[in-house]
């Protein structure tokens, strides 16, 4: 996400701009056909409708076809690129029924990108680096519902080198291949004692050197220092992308903080043993 970042914050900026004076919305200039067809109606928009339009007068480029993340970035931003990439009527499927979502009924889904970060929940490394694997062809993008206990997922295919929204799935949380973990991480994420408990007695750090930005530090904390260490933990409603496909169950998860814009880079590292999750290493 290198060339798509820049047109969207340009295009943040100036949405900014315009909807200062107005604090929050702004009018529209209509031409005479669209005046005669509103019979003299006044346009208004809302600050987060402009900037749809700002984003969406921009093209994507080429190249963010080439990797997901890029694709996605763009999809989640620009209104007229979305509806041009999901694949009407779709498909959405819920346990053993299916229904049709119409063009006309399609709302804007902005996934993350109206937050600070998102989140990526993996197995191993190798499932890291599909990231940035630039022959995945296949990918979810899963909205999970931490507090209701349900996942939406997005199913992405690139077929003659275009990403398509092909359908959507919803499930309860129980029935998802991270189900153990997610029912595991609501809790470490909202329960301070419960998540005292669940650090493991040493738990292997990395990271900037307070002393020095330029420099990474790497040690051993213990569960009395953690707050000293802690990120902050997302809750309610959280986001996870599978690239290629999922897995088998694992007693193994790295939890991914990824900043949109800011640079943030966190990684959590959980180990389950004896049917109990574990924090066992911290990367910043």
């Amino acid at each position: 996400m290198i060339m798509t970042k820049k047109n969207w914050w340009l295009g943040l900026i100036l949405a900014l701009v315009l909807t200062a004076c107005g604090r929050g919305k702004a009018p529209v200039m209509t031409d005479d056909v669209m005046e005669e067809d509103s019979l003299d109606r006044e346009v208004t928009l809302t600050e987060e409708e402009l900037q749809d339009e700002l984003i969406s007068e921009e093209p994507m480029p080429l190249a963010a076809e080439e990797l997901f993340d890029d694709f996605l970035f763009n999809f989640a931003s620009n209104k007229r690129l979305q509806m041009e990439r999901v694949r009407f009527p779709l498909v959405v499927s819920s346990d053993a029924k299916a229904d049709t979502l119409e063009r006309e009924d399609w709302q804007m889904e902005h996934f993350f990108m109206h937050h600070e970060e998102y989140t990526l929940i993996f197995d191993n490394e190798e499932q890291m680096a599909l990231v940035k694997d630039t022959s995945v062809n296949h990918a979810v993008v899963e909205k999970i519902f931490l507090d209701q206990g349900f996942v939406c997922q997005y199913r992405f295919d690139r077929q003659n080198g275009r990403w398509m929204l092909d359908g959507m799935q919803k499930q309860t949380m129980s029935q998802n291949p991270n189900a153990s973990f997610l029912s595991f991480y609501r809790r470490f994420a909202t329960d301070s004692v419960f998540r005292m408990q669940s650090l493991n007695e040493e738990i292997i750090f990395s990271g900037p050197d307070p002393d020095n930005d330029l420099e990474q530090m790497e040690g051993v904390i213990t569960p009395d220092f953690w707050d000293a260490f802690a990120p902050e933990l997302p809750h309610g409603v959280i986001y996870n992308i599978v690239y290629g496909g999922h897995h088998g169950h694992s007693n193994r998860k790295i939890f991914a903080l990824r900043g949109i814009a800011n640079g943030l880079e966190v990684e959590m590292t959980f180990h389950k043993e004896h049917d109990k999750w574990k924090l066992t290493k911290l990367s910043e």
